[in-house]
């Protein structure tokens, strides 16, 4: 039945960011990247840096390899090296992917990615607040009755119920330029996290390399510390859980005994032709719930053993993508379900 859910339930703009050829080609600009910053800092000469620059442009890995590969290795990096190398050809192939190891690439990869989706993320939260401030400025000397633990209390306006969901979402909008800080970094350790490789100069290379893909870069070695996957985590959960709570208000309202909210657009029943559905509204609850229970999973993905992990490691990318999905399509619905809004409150 979920092939029915689809586009209820996912973001296609969103999943343009992260899918498969989005990865491809984020993880190839890294290799470039790391190409060019090693040959700054003379590490790599300018003849191999023009020849793996030259072979990675338009460059299109085998998938079935790939796919092949990554059953054996448990990711994908070393195959798309190898086919890298191959297309790159001797003597310059030996200093593809030059002192880095498969973490690095897809770790920084990721980053990569996340510069785009939190583009969108901002600005979706920024058209949410103007639909708030809209809704509050039509609406919000209605009276309604306020709530408190389900049942009737005394007397608000529209705008008290509507500047809670307002201070939800401002302040997950808010906290967005903290996690655009701690995620959007470059990784670059080698092995074991020691950067042998590099020697003196992986500052440099670092700092070369962040600055090709607009990134920043930390002051620790990211590989086993996930502090800031964990925290990105959270973050959805917020967000979703600000918009869940948005639907979850929405949808007590438009119960039929209560209607105290007419919305546009609701759906229907198969058996009860008078029914009309806060289907939005519904969804925004369930993907609330949803992010909330994948944010353990992240945290269980905090104890990474040692200097590196696979099973931890592998974890996150069980988790991350379709948190980043729930919230996506949280605020698409968030967005729609509050311009089908007719009615909030009493007219008087």
């Amino acid at each position: 039945m979920t092939g029915f859910l689809d586009l209820l339930l996912k973001d296609e703009a969103l999943e343009a960011l992260i899918g498969t050829e989005a990865d491809i080609t984020a993880m190839i600009s890294v290799e470039l990247a790391l190409a060019k910053a090693t040959c700054a800092c003379s590490l790599i000469g300018e003849d191999t840096a023009k020849a793996i620059a030259t072979a990675g442009h338009g460059f299109k890995p085998d998938l079935a390899k790939l796919n092949g590969a990554t059953l054996k290795d448990g990711v994908v990096v070393p195959e798309l090296v190898r086919q890298l190398q191959a297309s790159v050809g001797a003597p310059h192939d030996v200093s593809v992917h030059f002192g880095a190891t498969s973490q690095d690439i897809i770790d920084t990869a990721l980053a990569v990615e996340l510069i785009a989706v939190f583009e969108l993320f901002d600005g979706r939260l920024q058209a949410l607040l103007k639909s708030l401030d809209h809704l509050a400025a039509t609406a919000g000397d209605n009276p309604l009755m306020g709530r408190t633990r389900m049942q009737a209390a005394i007397p608000i306006k529209v705008s008290d119920r509507l500047a809670v969901w307002r201070g939800l979402v401002e302040r997950v909008h808010v906290a967005l330029g903290e996690v655009r800080s701690h995620n959007l970094i470059v990784s670059l350790a080698g092995p074991a996290g020691t950067s042998e490789k590099f020697g003196g100069r992986i500052g440099d290379v670092r700092h070369a390399m962040a600055a090709l893909l607009h990134l920043g870069v930390p002051d620790y070695v990211p590989h086993a510390a996930r502090d800031r996957i964990a925290a990105l985590g959270n973050w959805l959960s917020q967000v979703t859980g600000a918009l869940g709570k948005i639907g979850q208000d929405i949808a007590l309202m438009a119960q039929n005994e209560i209607a105290e909210i007419a919305l546009s657009g609701t759906g229907g029943s198969s058996a009860m032709a008078h029914k009309q559905n806060p289907v939005r509204a519904e969804v925004l609850v369930a993907l609330a719930r949803y992010n909330a229970v994948q944010v353990s999973g992240l945290h269980q993905s905090l104890v990474h053993e040692q200097e590196r992990s696979g099973a931890a490691w592998t974890l996150e990318w069980m988790i991350l993508p379709g948190m980043l999905n729930a919230t996506g399509t949280a605020l698409i619905h968030a967005e729609a379900l509050l311009g089908s809004v007719r009615r909030m409150g009493s007219a008087g």
